[in-house]
């Protein structure tokens, strides 16, 4: 919350102008093309990781992934055939090898048998190798259905709603602008902060856990408590600035991403 002016440490003299960013931000899209035919958020409601945000027209992807169920079902069964063959065939071997040492069974029947077995040992890993493969076409499948349901990535605020019912949806912009390449864009308001330009003549005067007073230009009269998190190791050649880093000591329903903002730095008293 915002504190009311009060006795304040020595100010070093030192003020920046930035604005409140938000470091956790994205826009949500499709991984892949398709219809949109249900979106479920507004701008401002809450969303949180791994809710559905909307729906594409996913009937395609329903059938291919119903159609490598249906093949991983019938390579089952042939795995369950191939097994009580081979069992049959080795009980036919038990009984050929009994009769052979009895001498009713020629050598070359009982050869005969014993290849039968093994022919029917290689049918078992086939089928079995057939129906890892429909597995992985199941796996497959029904990860790409999976797709026509866009997810929250993260926790956090809806601030801007880009498609509608009806609309295509794409993982690239297409030709023309008829489609549309986002859903929604989403803030996680626990990650705001302030990036303010400081001079690169007095950026020696901020260092890492330095406190802060910042004023948002939307409430002029309360001061936010905040303090340095980094400085950017880099300048700007063309503002001779070094941007700067601060976090706000508590969270504030006021603060929103994009707000202008002024900052104070402070001295640390010894």
């Amino acid at each position: 919350m915002a504190s009311a002016r009060g006795p304040m440490m020595p100010s070093s003299g030192l003020t920046a102008s930035g604005y409140v960013v938000a470091r956790v931000r994205a826009t949500v899209a499709a991984e892949v093309t398709g219809r949109v035919i249900e979106v479920r958020i507004e701008e401002g409601q809450t969303v949180r990781a791994g809710q559905v945000l909307a729906l594409l027209d996913g009937s395609l992807a329903r059938v291919e992934a119903a159609s490598a169920v249906a093949r991983a079902n019938s390579a089952q069964a042939g795995v369950h055939a191939a097994q009580a063959q081979l069992e049959e065939t080795e009980r036919d071997l038990v009984r050929a090898r009994s009769l052979a040492r009895a001498g009713y069974v020629s050598p070359a029947s009982l050869q005969s048998t014993t290849s039968r077995v093994s022919v029917a040992a290689a049918q078992l890993d086939l089928t079995r190798a057939q129906h890892i493969a429909a597995r992985s076409d199941v796996n497959r499948a029904t990860t790409q259905l999976a797709r026509y349901e866009i997810r929250a990535p993260f926790s956090g605020v809806v601030i801007d709603k880009a498609a509608q019912p009806g609309e295509i949806i794409s993982p690239l912009s297409a030709g023309g602008g008829f489609t549309r390449t986002g859903i929604c864009t989403i803030v996680d308001m626990d990650s705001l902060e302030i990036e303010v330009d400081v001079n690169e003549a007095y950026v020696g005067r901020v260092s890492a856990g330095q406190k802060v007073e910042a004023v948002l230009d939307a409430y002029p009269g309360a001061t936010f408590p905040a303090r340095v998190i980094a400085k950017i190791p880099t300048a700007s050649r063309d503002k001779a600035t070094v941007r700067v880093r601060i976090a706000f000591d508590s969270k504030d329903a006021r603060i929103l991403p994009d707000m202008a903002v002024k900052v104070t730095f402070l001295e640390t008293r010894t």
